[in-house]
């Protein structure tokens, strides 16, 4: 039995679905059961639990545990929703001892500044990494389904507008059913003390790239936009992000665009996905129709 977190979303559902794929027995953790009816229905046991003290049964008698902190684009200050979530995992794995764990963490994660909306992931590894239970944490790159977005704009205006720069800088981008399958996989495996896996897609990708692969899945020529850095505040902002609370978001782009957050980092291993950019973009242009 293996315990799963975020099941109902992208990552936990695919760590699922390649654990059962193994023949192994799955427990979902989830907010809703009502949300989560088709995995019951595939024989996934259930529990309830929102970052409580529920989860202490929820990480109790299993062979281990895949966990992670919801994404929050508009932290407050000191991240307080996220260290409140940390700190419930924390205590839960203390608890309940399981014989091992993979967190879903950040590329970047093992930078003390300059991270933006990775300081989050940056805590988790820091707390979870002193739980003494033997721990992976999964430093995914960045995913391909954040792409979803752009997808209106391009189909209305023939152009790609893209933060990541220069539009030519290859980055590490990576699909969540790849993140899922890796952890999964992780997760079977026997280990000891902490590992730091870097993910990414098959190979990286640029902005030019990922408008190349729009531009086949919509049948249609895509050009790549820089966004101005002058302009990204006033851009963020007409796209629901208010000005004063865009900052850790902007941040991050920035460390990003200046090779501050990178892969390639000593005592890490590196995997490479499986999903490609243009099956990944097919997929994405499917569901925006």
């Amino acid at each position: 039995m293996y315990a799963v977190m975020g099941i109902t979303g992208n990552v936990g559902g695919a760590v699922a679905n390649t654990l059962l794929q193994h023949g192994k027995q799955v427990r979902g953790i989830v907010r809703d059961p009502g949300k989560a009816a088709a995995w019951q229905a595939k024989g996934v046991e259930l529990v309830t639990a929102d970052y409580d003290d529920r989860l202490v049964d929820a990480f109790t008698g299993v062979e281990g545990i895949f966990a992670m902190i919801p994404p929050n684009i508009l932290p407050d200050p000191g991240f307080p929703d996220s260290v409140a979530r940390i700190a419930a995992l924390k205590k839960a794995v203390a608890a309940a001892k399981p014989p091992r764990a993979v967190y879903l963490s950040s590329i970047g994660s093992e930078k003390t500044s300059g991270l933006g909306l990775i300081t989050a992931t940056h805590i988790l590894e820091q707390e979870l990494g002193t739980t003494g239970i033997p721990s992976a944490f999964l430093r995914a790159g960045s995913f391909m389904e954040n792409n979803l977005h752009s997808i209106p704009a391009a189909r209305a205006t023939g152009n790609y507008f893209a933060f990541y720069q220069p539009l030519d800088h290859p980055y590490p981008l990576i699909a969540t059913e790849d993140i899922g399958r890796i952890g999964a996989e992780t997760l079977v495996e026997p280990w000891q003390g902490n590992r730091f896996i870097e993910i990414s897609g098959p190979v990286y990708y640029s902005s030019n790239d990922v408008a190349a692969a729009l531009g086949r899945s919509l049948d249609r020529p895509i050009t790549a936009v820089a966004i101005p850095r002058e302009t990204w505040v006033d851009t963020l902002a007409s796209n629901g992000m208010p000005a004063d609370r865009s900052g850790a978001y902007i941040q991050m782009l920035d460390s990003f665009n200046a090779g501050w957050i990178n892969f390639g980092n000593a005592g890490t291993e590196h995997i490479h996905g499986k999903v490609d950019l243009d099956t990944n973009m097919k997929n994405l242009v499917a569901q925006s129709t």
